[in-house]
């Protein structure tokens, strides 16, 4: 049973390593295509993990949420850099730059879920793979939660009439932060809504209840 623990473990480090670089990325390739040259200029457009991992924020906040159950995993990468002037259609612009990284990780989601559905695994391969839509998921659902300096927030700024933008600008100083303050006041509400948001996204892919 330990040995299937550390597996299992180790499994989820490479999910989540897998997880954010392809979200990190995915935020580089689309400003890049937008026009915007600085994450590479930066060296950020790369799937090379080393590029985009923060070992505390990537690696062990999602590994602790992990191990206490938590039905929201979630965690940061290194921000990739973006100049919001430079890339075409404006705040729009900065928006699809912004939503790039959440799309990502519903893709891989749907993508592992399909094959789930299409093909007989069992076991811990099964176990793994359906962690991996679930990490995926989290991660999807956390980053478009519309508060500062989360994804989310780029699609408000969007649509947002000027006194909003800067109320959000002003949150948006403090960072992550801020974000871990108003879940740490609203956990008891928030977890049973995103745990239940997450839970019925895995079902419709997968096809059967999991959370």
């Amino acid at each position: 049973m330990a040995n299937l623990n550390l597996i299992s473990i180790l499994a989820y480090i490479g999910i989540v390593g897998i997880v954010i670089t392809v979200h990190e990325f995915s935020h580089a390739w689309a400003g890049h295509a937008l026009g915007d040259v600085t994450a590479k200029r930066e060296g950020r457009l790369t799937l090379n993990p080393m590029a985009h991992i923060d070992p505390f924020l990537t690696l062990l906040l999602p590994i602790i949420l992990i191990l206490v159950g938590s039905p929201i995993v979630f965690g940061a990468a290194k921000p990739v850099p973006f100049n919001p002037y430079a890339v075409k259609y404006g705040k729009f612009g900065a928006a699809m730059v912004a939503f790039a990284g959440p799309l990502s990780n519903f893709l891989m989601a749907a993508f592992v879920a399909i094959y789930l559905r299409v093909f007989a695994i069992t076991g811990l391969g099964y176990e793994i793979l359906v962690g991996f839509v679930l990490i995926n998921l989290g991660f999807f659902v956390f980053n478009m939660i519309p508060i500062p300096p989360l994804d989310g927030s780029r699609l408000i700024y969007a649509i947002a009439p000027d006194p909003l933008a800067d109320a959000m600008d002003r949150f948006e100083s403090t960072g992550l932060i801020g974000v871990f303050f108003i879940f740490f006041l609203f956990y008891s509400f928030l977890q049973p809504v995103l745990g239940g948001i997450i839970g019925g996204l895995a079902s419709l892919l997968l096809g059967r209840g999991i959370l």
